[in-house]
């Protein structure tokens, strides 16, 4: 099922997307103190006096927060984008916002202007909102259903090692000293370039280019590449399967799929696995980190090396979920993940309050924190992602991932506002609210989630027919009530629209 297409394809996507969201989170933990110090002296050489330490702690802030808002704008215009230039065009013209966001980043200490970093990384992060969109809905429109959460993993693994590149490249031997941190923020670069040379010799989605620009011949074509085979009929077939039971392909607003009675119930999981994979406190552990391994008794000038190790864990526990993920299914790995967290948290709070008091228990800290880590990689990191892409039709597909980007940034940008605040309060007891909210996330999935693996579309939206209160014949009529014709009128439609392999506009 793994043709050398489907592969270059979800790897190329991923390397020069969802890579660069992972990169970009950590990249800024290694030159923090350069960056901050180029910020205070910037402001004095402009001012002629230094700045005070709480400007300073607010313009770092605002530097690493802003990301969030950016993702926010991105996942918010992603939705007219990929209608319409398609997913793989999308993912090409996001390139733009990478490249133009690496060369102010990269250039802001040359120039002397701290406002090209930050308007840099607000740019960074119109890149990431879009990329975590755009990659999921292209994978899992080019794979087929027996590989796709595998497939769909790819964008999971691809952020953590984003991630341990960040923390690689941050290392005091490459670009973690003070005359080459632009060169850390420059290297995002070669991702997208890569990208960019791949990426136009493959296809778009079949999906979208049989289901939203009626194309049967490029279809066909983007299969046969994609499936490394010469029929495809089958696959062809199975969606217009799916168009026939939508009644036709008009793509649905926010709006109209928040007043869907047919999707209720997977518009809510979205959101609450969406919340639960922000709000887990994985951001939590990495503010922890340093001082853990500090209280451990290890070496101020060994722990970025030590840190490597969480991104070392992060990469192999998503590539172990992206094993399994056909043979066990999203429902285990996802209630288990959340799981692992509550008991690795709840040890990790008694861990740190004693750690004082008895000698090993920061070596006990250190493994709570791995633990967390690979628990939240093997099913909470990139499932979400994957049943966003699995629980929609194709014209509801667009408006669900903006939603689901809305909550994912939403929630991020919380959890940085509030955590300092509730970390003073409660100091290491800040860990149980984390807790509960993987607690939560863990029992609503448990008793609403079904399992969604080598299960077509038309079978998810089934499964959750009866939570909806709805046959699948009355979910059509609340997708598009009043534009509904009868399969047999769709297909002499279909069938008269076609010559010589293309479909002529206004079809189905």
């Amino acid at each position: 099922n793994w043709s050398g297409s489907l592969i270059v394809a979800s790897l190329t996507g991923a390397f020069g997307s969802s890579f660069l969201y992972g990169y970009n989170l950590s990249v800024v933990n290694a030159p923090a103190a350069y960056i901050k110090k180029f910020y205070n002296e910037t402001w004095e050489r402009r001012y002629g006096f230094s700045v005070d330490e709480s400007t300073l702690t607010l313009l770092w802030s605002i530097t690493v927060s802003i990301f969030a808002i950016g993702g926010l704008v991105g996942a918010i215009i992603v939705t007219p984008i990929v209608k319409f230039f398609g997913r793989k065009c999308t993912l090409l013209l996001n390139n733009v916002f990478a490249v133009t966001a690496a060369l102010l980043m990269s250039l802001s200490l040359l120039v002397g202007s701290f406002e090209m970093l930050i308007l840099g990384r607000i740019i960074m992060g119109v890149d990431a909102g879009i990329s975590l969109s755009a990659l999921p809905m292209y994978l899992s429109e080019i794979s087929p259903k027996e590989i796709r959460g595998s497939l769909g993993q790819v964008t999971a693994i691809f952020i953590c090692i984003g991630v341990f590149a960040g923390q690689v490249l941050g290392l005091p031997e490459i670009f973690g000293r003070e005359s080459r941190w632009p060169y850390l923020f420059g290297a995002i670069v070669v991702p997208s370039l890569i990208q960019v040379v791949i990426l136009p010799f493959l296809p778009e989605s079949p999906r979208y280019l049989l289901l939203e620009k009626h194309n049967t011949s490029k279809a066909e074509k983007a299969f046969q590449t994609f499936l490394g085979k010469d029929d495809v009929s089958h696959e062809v077939e199975e969606v217009l399967a799916e168009s026939r039971v939508q009644r036709n392909t008009k793509l649905v607003s926010i709006l109209q799929l928040l007043r869907t009675r047919a999707v209720r119930w997977q518009v809510i999981t979205v959101i609450v696995t969406m919340g639960c994979y922000q709000l887990c406190g994985l951001n939590a552990i990495w503010y922890y980190t340093n001082s853990i391994f500090s209280e451990a008794g290890i070496d101020h000038e060994t722990i970025p090396y030590v840190t490597l190790s969480t991104g070392a864990v992060e990469t192999v526990a998503a590539v172990f979920s992206g094993l399994v993920i056909e043979r066990l299914g999203r429902r285990p790995l996802l209630i288990g993940g959340f799981g692992l967290m509550v008991l690795f948290f709840a040890v990790l709070t008694v861990s740190l309050t004693l750690q004082k008091t008895v000698h090993w228990l920061p070596y006990l800290s250190i493994f709570c924190i791995l633990a967390i880590i690979a628990s939240f990689c093997i099913g909470p990191g990139g499932i979400p992602f994957v049943l966003t892409g699995e629980f929609f039709q194709q014209s509801q597909r667009p408006a669900a991932f903006m939603i689901a980007g809305t909550v994912n940034w939403l929630s991020n940008f919380a959890v940085g506002l509030l955590f300092p605040f509730i970390q003073g309060a409660l100091q290491t007891y800040c860990f149980l609210v984390f807790a509960a909210i993987c607690f939560a996330g863990a029992t609503y999935l448990f008793f609403v989630l079904p399992e969604t693996k080598h299960k077509t579309f038309n079978e998810i939206s089934q499964a959750f027919a009866k939570r909806n209160k709805v046959t699948l014949e009355m979910q059509e009529m609340n997708h598009h009530p009043g534009e509904r014709k009868s399969s047999a009128e769709q297909e002499s439609n279909f069938t008269s629209s076609v010559d010589n392999g293309e479909t002529k506009k206004g079809i189905v």
